[in-house]
């Protein structure tokens, strides 16, 4: 803040540091801040030194230190100000803890209220038909819970009303019809039909987490790995599981990803 030869005024000091005329008058009455110049009219004038000594009033003052402790450090000489700057950063610490812990209380209030209209593990399985399993969640979350796409997904459905919840339904239904009826076709994995396909079926996955190429590869492995994937893509279309995972494979493999050996990245 650049001060000229004559000093600001009371006002203009005021609105330029960003505190009422008023404390000012009163830091002056205390002998906090005493402007050392005045005008011909008895105005009274802040000097560079004046401005310097109020921004250091108001660091300390920031740091919660009273008026008082504040006079002291500036006018005592014998004032151990790195001691009592010490202290200052202890309880400045002890504060900073006690606002993170604040900010995960209210972290849990709201995911608690959220949860509120979170549907049920049953409910979902009205919605999402006979093939869908409550069990399977909680055996996701044995085995995903700790990672942050798990997060990423329980904070979507958190918010998730039942007619998101139907809405996911009919847009899968779609796509694997639209899955098996391509297989019938006769669409190669790698062409382009397939590729468009393999990125539909990422994009769907995307709706509840980050997902790469990569991710992608892995998780259609377990459409051949796991009997449960298999059964519910088979009965679709005898073959689909496989076919889907093929032309998740091809996709990524156009991509410079060699699907045999990527890894959840």
């Amino acid at each position: 803040m650049d001060v000229d030869d004559d000093g600001l005024t009371v006002g203009r000091t005021a609105e330029s540091v960003g505190i009422s005329v008023r404390t000012l008058h009163h830091w002056d009455a205390i002998g906090l801040v005493t402007p050392a110049e005045r005008t011909w009219s008895d105005y009274r004038v802040y000097s560079a030194s004046d401005i310097a000594r109020i921004q250091q009033v108001l660091m300390y003052r920031e740091l919660g230190l009273s008026l008082s402790e504040v006079r002291t450090l500036l006018d005592d000489p014998d004032a151990d100000v790195v001691e009592q700057l010490d202290v200052q950063r202890a309880l400045l610490s002890e504060r900073i803890d006690r606002l993170r812990h604040m900010v995960a209380a209210v972290d849990q209030m709201k995911e608690a209220h959220m949860s509120e209209n979170r549907l049920t593990a049953q409910q979902q399985a009205d919605i999402l038909g006979d093939d869908w399993d409550p069990a399977w969640e909680d055996e996701a979350r044995q085995n995903w819970g700790e990672t942050p796409e798990w997060e990423q997904s329980e904070t979507i459905k958190n918010r998730m009303t039942a007619d998101d919840w139907k809405r996911v339904k009919e847009e899968n239904d779609t796509f694997e019809a639209d899955l098996a009826s391509a297989m019938a076709a006769g669409v190669a994995p790698g062409s382009e039909e397939a590729n468009a396909l393999a990125e539909r079926h990422r994009a769907s996955i995307g709706q509840w987490f980050d997902i790469s190429h990569r991710k992608q590869v892995c998780i259609a492995r377990m459409y051949v790995q796991d009997p449960r994937f298999q059964e519910h893509y088979d009965k679709r279309a005898a073959g689909l599981a496989a076919w889907l995972t093929a032309i998740v494979d091809e996709n990524a493999r156009a991509r410079g990803i060699d699907p045999d050996t990527a890894t959840w990245e």
